[in-house]
């Protein structure tokens, strides 16, 4: 994915030790600087999806870039940005290929007009050296990395953890929408950006609605949910979620008790059947997908870019060969 800088290698005579220490204090930076207040969330050099980057569609760049590009950064709202959605995308310190591939499929996609759309990896805590190193390199090249404080898990609270700390982390520019979904989804950002555009910006819970009994969707499908600026707000200063160690279990139903019992996500959308698991044979896809889940190898991520022609607009080179 394009950045708006190259790293070149410096200072050579450096010794071997030190530079090993570099990558851990990256990381160790990016765990620190959130805690310092919310002075911080805008020039974190955290990444930022951009609209409208030429012929990219969506470009990576530190926040400080843009923000230089920009001059001051404009307040919620301001000029013409239509709207801002946050999108974490939960993932593990190990699964470094599959977010090459998942940036990729963002850089590669066409513009969401003026909304403003921000993409973040979710971590949680990373305590493996390696990893560590790894992810303070992925996070210095292309700033798009958030590492929590929790202890790395799928339906252990990091879903919560996520939730409750984005309204602190970002409380000096908040987003109008906060999307939670995972690394096996791909997600067409215009799609759901249009979707958005004619939605309440106040207690909004969207994504692919699970009907059980009598409730049409009593939660949403973990694969990829949407919930405006103030519930997730709610979620970061409801404790009553903590004290009854609430946490614990199938995250996406999680969600949709906590909003329920709360009163909260009243403005509930089911995008099904625009939300969708790609099945066995891989053979249900939908020209009007919004977004489309388990795609589990890089088998199926290629079905899934073929499927929608990620490919079709590639310049013609002598350097390479695209049947």
């Amino acid at each position: 994915m394009k950045t708006n800088s190259s790293h070149g290698l410096h200072g050579a005579s450096l010794c071997t030790p030190y530079l090993l220490l570099v990558p851990l204090g990256l990381l160790a930076a990016l765990l620190v600087l959130p805690s310092l207040g919310p002075s911080n969330a805008r020039s974190d050099g955290l990444g930022v999806l951009c609209g409208g980057a030429g012929a990219d569609g969506y470009s990576v760049s530190s926040g400080d870039d843009e923000e230089k590009a920009a001059g001051t950064a404009p307040p919620p709202g301001a000029g013409t940005e239509e709207f801002s959605l946050l999108v974490g995308v939960l993932t593990m310190p190990s699964r470094r290929e599959r977010r090459d591939i998942v940036r990729m499929a963002y850089a590669l996609q066409p513009p969401a007009g003026a909304a403003r759309v921000d993409v973040r990896f979710v971590f949680c805590n990373v305590t493996d050296p390696v990893d560590a190193a790894l992810v303070a390199v992925e996070a210095r090249r292309h700033g798009d990395i958030l590492v929590l404080n929790c202890t790395e898990n799928m339906n252990d609270g990091k879903t919560h953890a996520y939730l409750s700390s984005v309204p602190r982390l970002f409380a000096s520019r908040p987003y109008d929408y906060v999307m939670k979904t995972d690394d096996d989804t791909y997600l067409r950002v215009a799609a759901l950006a249009e979707e958005l555009r004619g939605k309440p910006r106040g207690d909004v819970y969207l994504g692919h609605g699970f009907a059980v009994g009598d409730d049409p969707m009593p939660f949403m499908h973990g694969m990829g949910y949407v919930v405006s600026w103030d519930v997730a707000r709610w979620v970061s200063d409801n404790q009553e979620i903590l004290r009854h160690n609430d946490t614990h279990g199938p995250e996406d139903l999680l969600v949709g008790k906590w909003l329920s019992i709360g009163g909260r996500g009243k403005n509930r959308y089911s995008l099904k059947p625009r939300m969708y698991d790609l099945n066995w044979f891989m053979d249900n896809f939908r020209p009007d997908t919004i977004a489309v889940h388990m795609l589990k190898d890089n088998r199926r991520w290629a079905a899934a870019f073929r499927y929608f022609n990620v490919t079709a607009g590639i310049n013609p080179s002598d350097l390479y060969h695209q049947p």
